[in-house]
């Protein structure tokens, strides 16, 4: 049988780790991979190794290190939960990771508005530990991620990209695209 591998996408605040830890708890054997987490982790313990500047490798890799340690030696269900908007990445993460004749490759965008990602950052209790470089607050990580949306690689995903793909628009969305992954899963012959 296959192991699902579920890739979210989106901004900060659109419900992507909440969505990821309830199906989580739903899903049989499956490991969520937060990246926030790992930030986090390196901020608190290692912060003399975390670049100043440019892409956050050491963060990468660690995530790089659970991603391929959950796949040799373990079988659980992989679900990564990032911003994930470049296509690029994402074909990264598809192709190289995630390559189709291993895994079911399912997709759900988060297309929450802006100004609901606004209010629910204004309400946000999140730690502010996953932070380095210029960003001070989440209202500047939602101003960067619109920044970023100019730029040609930021796309919204297509359903070419995966085997599946879900799309949220609203919180009430959520629970909805979890039993229809959890129908792949027992579609699939795994027990949930």
């Amino acid at each position: 049988m296959k192991r699902l591998v579920v890739i979210t996408v989106g901004k900060t605040h659109s419900g992507k780790t909440t969505f990821a830890r309830d199906l989580e708890k739903e899903l049989y054997h499956s490991i969520v991979m937060d990246q926030d987490s790992h930030a986090e982790f390196i901020n608190t313990y290692y912060k003399k190794l975390q670049p100043k500047d440019g892409p956050n490798t050491l963060k990468h890799a660690i995530s790089k290190l659970i991603v391929q340690y959950t796949i040799e030696h373990t079988n659980h269900h992989l679900i990564i939960c990032n911003s994930n908007r470049s296509r690029k990445g994402r074909s990264y993460l598809l192709e190289e990771l995630f390559p189709p004749r291993s895994f079911t490759r399912i997709l759900v965008h988060f297309d929450i508005p802006d100004n609901i990602l606004e209010e629910r950052i204004a309400l946000s209790r999140r730690s502010k530990d996953i932070f380095r470089g210029n960003y001070s607050s989440f209202m500047d990580v939602l101003d960067n991620q619109r920044e970023d949306s100019l730029k040609e690689d930021v796309i919204d995903p297509t359903k070419d990209e995966a085997d599946f793909l879900y799309v949220i628009k609203d919180s009430k969305d959520t629970q909805t695209v979890i039993q229809k992954i959890l129908h792949i899963a027992k579609s699939a012959g795994e027990y949930l």
